[in-house]
């Protein structure tokens, strides 16, 4: 949890908006509800000032107390979340973040979506290689193969390996599991919730994108992740620090086409 202290308001801002913001943003994820203490330690705010400010997030139903004097936020912040859902497209989004990680791999990027027991190719870019692992948007593959197929399953609550681990390390790199001449590898795109929205893949010919391509793409993958995660409203400090982590060596499990 980041603790963020009281700032005096910018030239273009409102100081009573700014503080009331920062009081909404002290709640996480994990958080049912807060005390006026923790809400304080957070914010770095005067209780007195919390509490005045709290009057007008009660009033317009922004925050709720409960019967014991905790605070949570209140149906309106659902309403807002539910506007901008609503209001944003998901290709804005994602497509921005996959161009440049083609730009940045050469390599082609896709976003996989769950459909039942399959998985459809919602968005793709295509590589820059003139040799390239085609897949047209629209074209549905099994679930249970490849790395994005492997992410859905995992966090769709597959049970077993290699699914138990990719639910640890958020990612998922595969070497000819679904075909013997490809390869890649996917990371999780959640939505608030957290909702699985889908899985973001970047793959190719494994005979240019071998294991060792994919171990140093992973860092970059699950950050693309993450920050598609962020603009669709969640929490991702989990992919952020898998992401952290993947700059060493490979913790998810290769997968391997059997003979």
């Amino acid at each position: 949890m980041t603790v963020t202290q009281s700032k005096p308001a910018s030239t273009n801002g409102v100081a009573a908006l700014d503080r009331a913001i920062a009081i909404l943003d002290a709640f996480a994820t994990a958080d049912r509800s807060l005390s006026l203490a923790e809400i304080a330690a957070r914010t770095g705010l005067y209780k007195s000032t919390i509490l005045r400010l709290a009057n007008s997030l009660l009033r317009g139903q922004l925050l709720e107390r409960l019967d014991d004097g905790r605070y949570r936020v209140g149906p309106a912040t659902f309403r807002l979340g539910a506007l901008y859902q609503r209001s944003v497209v998901a290709i804005d989004i994602l497509l921005p973040i996959m161009r440049d990680l083609a730009e940045r791999s050469w390599e082609s990027v896709a976003f996989y979506v769950r459909s039942g027991d399959v998985r459809t190719c919602l968005y793709r870019v295509e590589s820059k290689h003139p040799i390239r692992y085609t897949i047209r948007e629209g074209d549905v593959l099994p679930l249970l193969a490849g790395s994005g197929g492997r992410v859905l399953a995992a966090f769709s609550g597959q049970h077993g390996e290699p699914y138990e681990t990719i639910r640890k390390t958020y990612h998922c790199l595969s070497v000819g599991d679904r075909d013997p001449e490809t390869a890649g590898v996917s990371a999780p795109v959640f939505g608030p919730g957290p909702t699985l929205l889908g899985a973001l893949t970047l793959s190719g010919p494994s005979t240019r994108v071998d294991a060792a391509f994919l171990q140093r793409m992973k860092n970059p993958l699950i950050d693309a992740a993450a920050r598609a995660t962020r603009a669709f409203g969640e929490d991702a400090s989990m992919l952020e620090q898998a992401a952290r982590k993947a700059g060493a060596e490979a913790e998810g499990p290769v997968l391997k086409r059997k003979a």
